[in-house]
């Protein structure tokens, strides 16, 4: 068990086409969703570790205002974005895949975006200037092979063309960003509710 929540991820990353089919339609529900949560619990600490400890040559950030929180946010929220904008999408479009298939190829995807990155957290403390274009170009191959990863994933998982594929991934983007600016719609409103509120709530209590 221990063996297989190793073996078979990184199996994926390198065959994703057997490794996806396999997913879909041979492996354990259960065990998938367990290397899932875990991938995505991996990613969040990473970007934690990378935010905080990455060398000062390729940080953009300043590690005195991370925020551990928004940083799980940024990996889990794009996620759930993804995996409800393309189930909707491809539930309309006569696509194979449930919800939990969807979100279990995503997050196998972003399997290479921890391998890759992880080590370089450390590295780039003892790299010079003129070696941080291996940091960046170990970036980009890692945000690459999640692309590739993910346009694999999905085409096996609703069993569509490529071409296919391709034009659902640029609506489910589309649907992502839709979804984004409705719900920062939805959480400026509440803020001005609550804000009215209180305005309300401290002229009463004034006037007693």
């Amino acid at each position: 068990m221990n063996k297989e929540l190793f073996k078979y991820p990184l199996n994926l990353i390198v065959h994703p086409f057997n490794g996806y089919w396999d997913l879909k339609y041979d492996r354990s529900q259960k065990l998938n969703l367990i290397i899932s949560f875990a991938v995505l619990f991996l990613l969040a600490v990473t970007n934690i570790l990378s935010s905080q400890y990455s060398g000062f040559l390729v940080n953009l950030f300043n590690p005195n205002e991370m925020n551990s929180f928004m940083e799980v946010l940024y990996v889990v929220v794009p996620v759930l974005f993804w995996c409800v904008a393309n189930w909707s999408l491809t539930t309309l479009m006569d696509g194979e895949g449930k919800f939990v298939e969807i979100f279990t190829s995503t997050c196998f995807a972003l399997i290479p975006l921890v391998v890759i990155n992880f080590p370089w957290i450390w590295l780039s403390n003892v790299i010079s200037i003129q070696e941080t274009a291996f940091y960046y170009f170990s970036n980009s191959v890692a945000v690459i092979w999640f692309v590739f990863l993910l346009f694999v994933g999905n085409m096996t998982v609703h069993q569509f063309t490529p071409s296919k594929t391709i034009g659902i991934i640029i609506l489910t983007v589309v649907a992502m960003g839709f979804m984004a600016f409705i719900s920062l719609l939805f959480f400026s409103l509440v803020q001005q509710i609550i804000a009215f509120i209180s305005v309300i709530y401290q002229e009463l209590v004034m006037r007693n």
